[in-house]
């Protein structure tokens, strides 16, 4: 119990800081929709970007045990993928608020004030994750805002404090540092991610 309790506190500070960090994040959107048009005789031919369609093959079971596993990698992804992208929503509204700031000290009381609000209104939802979701949750935040839990947190605090918090992680068979492999050792949650944000399971 102590265990879980130290490792989502662990997970509740960085959801906290990485709004932080946002100052120095610079954010790249592709809007999806009309984006221009072509005459072809006396037609106007609208040029449209649509969402791309996944297809994947079924996956065949060895066993129920990694039926079971599979199971439970889904369950997870659905619980923590929302707070991956709490994040890094909220990368995007601080950065775009911050700019609008005029000196460093109003900067900072935002930031620390973000930081107390987050604390408050997830500490209660994040206090129910289990130890392997919040392992999952590390590497969904490395996904969506395309930099390890341990980046932000360097660039929030220093690297000597993101080296404690890293030390601490490994106390509990986590890591700071883990960085999202969708082509390789995550290819099956990065299949099961892109199917739950497609609404097919």
């Amino acid at each position: 119990m102590l265990r879980k309790g130290k490792y989502k506190i662990l997970i509740i500070f960085i959801l906290c800081a990485v709004g932080a960090h946002a100052q120095r994040l610079k954010i790249n959107t592709v809007p999806e929709g009309l984006q221009k048009a072509y005459l072809d005789g006396k037609d106007t031919v609208p040029v449209v970007n649509l969402r791309e369609i996944y297809i994947y093959p079924p996956v065949k079971f060895k066993n129920k045990r990694e039926q079971a596993r599979y199971t439970k990698l889904v369950r997870d992804v659905k619980r923590t993928l929302p707070y991956a992208k709490m994040v890094y929503e909220t990368l995007i509204e601080t950065y775009e608020y911050i700019e609008t700031l005029p000196d460093e000290k109003s900067r900072q009381a935002h930031l620390k004030r973000m930081e107390k609000e987050l604390f408050q209104e997830y500490k209660p939802q994040l206090k129910k994750l289990t130890f392997s979701q919040g392992k999952l949750l590390i590497k969904l935040i490395d996904r969506e805002c395309n930099q390890s839990s341990y980046n932000l947190l360097k660039a929030y605090l220093g690297s000597f404090r993101a080296g404690f918090w890293n030390i601490f992680a490994g106390m509990f068979g986590a890591s700071l540092k883990t960085e999202y492999d969708p082509k390789g050792k995550d290819a099956m949650t990065e299949r099961v991610v892109v199917l739950v944000e497609n609404g097919l399971i």
